[in-house]
């Protein structure tokens, strides 16, 4: 099978270079705009791809002819999309438009990733069939991709997921887990919310959810996320604890109190049982996670 990943240098991206590289049946096709990032850059071809341009979609896609596309490129600064309207929707939006014409074309089937976010945060966790009300232009763009794709594509897994964290070699962007470990670590008070709710995902949980809709060409909508249901507050109190960090730096706030651009769900988390039961999928839980975040960060360390 030939899978075609967009967005390949980011942390899901790569944490699909890493899975696919170990697998003798799949051509992996690796696609994001400028220059591969991904370390060892044997055992799968790379291609630079700007999904906001249609003609280099239609273009890439039929050169490679791949049976399935895994979209993970996205706008995913949910305070930028706020200010950069334009921005958020060429990638968010019209990319994804591009990208269903160009699979229909080519029979490929589409795996695409979504988020939480396009629900307003009352109450969770919720199942798939939770009707979108988003809060923010980030949300709103997001639930347009997803309208797109259930109306207009011929071959469609939505993966829906909740605030990935994880490490790879390059980063271009942290998470609140690398976020929280490095300025506790620095001794910086951190001024954490209590009022908002989340399953944190693993990026190698969230990549296993990826790969096991790919495999079995999976149809609708799939709750991709960890099992544990926590506060951001406990999600970073829980970081510090692992790694040993001083938690009375840690100063409990509300939404209110942190002042951010774009709207938050209050409340969101998902329901896995669909994907448990349908694709397989088995996801850490999140002290699981963070050992496995140190592990990666001690062997990144020693390179």
């Amino acid at each position: 099978m030939k899978v075609l990943v967009t967005g390949s240098n980011g942390l899901l991206g790569q944490k699909l270079t890493d899975y696919y590289k170990t697998r003798t049946d799949i051509e992996l096709i690796a696609t994001a705009r400028g220059e591969d990032r991904y370390a060892d850059k044997t055992g799968y071809t790379y291609q630079t791809l700007d999904i906001t341009n249609e003609t280099e979609v239609k273009a890439v896609i039929a050169q490679y002819k791949p049976d399935v596309v895994i979209n993970t490129a996205a706008m995913t600064n949910v305070d930028a999309c706020e200010s950069d309207h334009e921005g958020c929707d060429a990638l968010n939006v019209y990319a994804v438009k591009y990208l269903v014409d160009a699979c229909n074309l080519n029979q490929v089937h589409l795996v695409h990733l979504s988020t939480d976010f396009i629900f307003d945060g009352t109450h969770g966790p919720v199942l798939e069939t939770e009707v979108p009300k988003p809060l923010s232009y980030y949300g709103n763009s997001k639930l347009k991709a997803e309208e797109f794709i259930q109306a207009n594509s011929k071959s469609w897994a939505i993966l829906r997921t909740v605030l990935v964290y994880g490490v790879v070699n390059d980063m271009s962007r942290s998470n609140i887990v690398l976020w929280a470990k490095t300025n506790l670590e620095q001794g910086k008070t951190l001024n954490v919310v209590g009022d908002q709710f989340r399953t944190p995902t693993l990026a190698e949980d969230l990549a296993q959810g990826c790969v096991l809709a790919a495999d079995k060409k999976a149809q609708g909508i799939y709750n991709i996320s960890g099992s544990d249901f926590m506060s951001v507050f406990d999600l970073v109190y829980r970081v510090a604890a692992y790694f040993n960090l001083d938690k009375s730096l840690l100063n409990l706030s509300t939404s209110e109190g942190i002042k951010q651009p774009a709207k938050r769900p209050p409340i969101t988390g998902f329901i896995i049982d669909k994907a448990t039961k349908e694709l397989g999928y088995k996801p850490h839980t999140f002290e699981q996670g963070l050992a496995i975040v140190a592990q990666q960060l001690s062997e990144t360390s020693t390179k």
